[in-house]
């Protein structure tokens, strides 16, 4: 599948953003937003688990955005704990949604991004706005206070995550009794087994009686 990616600028709560839209090739079934790892560790918008979220989702027929955090590239701002960068994942959200109206909405994120994306179902949830379904890999737990999300999401860890423990992952989902897939012998950063996530989310993703593309 050829992706056709865009590259935008759009302004959020504190300067503008670096963006990237990856487009699928037929008309769009959704919008997906992809949340990138830790902005002051080397996080940024083409990270490889992020890139591989977003070509899930492209491959799924869903218009996918991602963008750099303040303070990364050439995205301006400083970087402010998860909070504003929230605020500007509700920036994107209403953008895309002004865009590509009447779409539904998938959040996707990896590490930092998960507690980005956590936090946006809150607030979403609060607002009365839906979303269709969330994708969490190496979620924050433990190291971020990773909010309640929807018991379908899908939670995807590393055996071997050294950032995020297993344990600490099970300590979160427990009460929500939420599942947790784990990718035997992955990293944090999923080395040599991105393929794994990509072919999970596609499997898990698609409805009962779907026509596959």
């Amino acid at each position: 599948m050829n992706i056709h990616s865009q590259r935008f600028t759009l302004m959020g709560k504190a300067g503008m953003m670096e963006c990237l839209l990856d487009v699928p090739e037929g008309p769009a079934i959704g919008i997906a937003l992809v949340a990138h790892p830790h902005p002051l560790y080397g996080g940024t918008m083409e990270n490889k688990v992020t890139q591989t979220l977003a070509r899930t989702f492209v491959t799924l027929g869903y218009v996918v955005a991602r963008f750099n955090f303040r303070g990364v590239g050439a995205s301006e701002g400083v970087h402010d704990r998860g909070f504003g960068e929230t605020d500007d994942m509700e920036v994107m959200l209403d953008h895309m949604q002004q865009r590509y109206p009447n779409l539904p909405v998938a959040l996707s994120g990896f590490s930092f991004g998960t507690f980005v994306q956590a936090s946006l179902y809150q607030r979403l949830l609060a607002q009365g706005r839906a979303i269709e379904r969330m994708v969490l890999v190496g979620t924050a737990a433990g190291k971020w206070p990773v909010p309640d999300v929807p018991q379908d999401t899908i939670v995807i860890h590393g055996e071997q995550d050294e950032t995020i423990t297993l344990t600490q992952v099970f300590d979160w989902a427990r009460p929500l009794e939420l599942p947790v897939i784990v990718i035997p012998g992955a990293d944090h950063f999923f080395h040599r087994k991105l393929g794994h996530i990509k072919n999970l989310v596609i499997q898990l993703w698609r409805k009962p009686g779907a026509a596959e593309s």
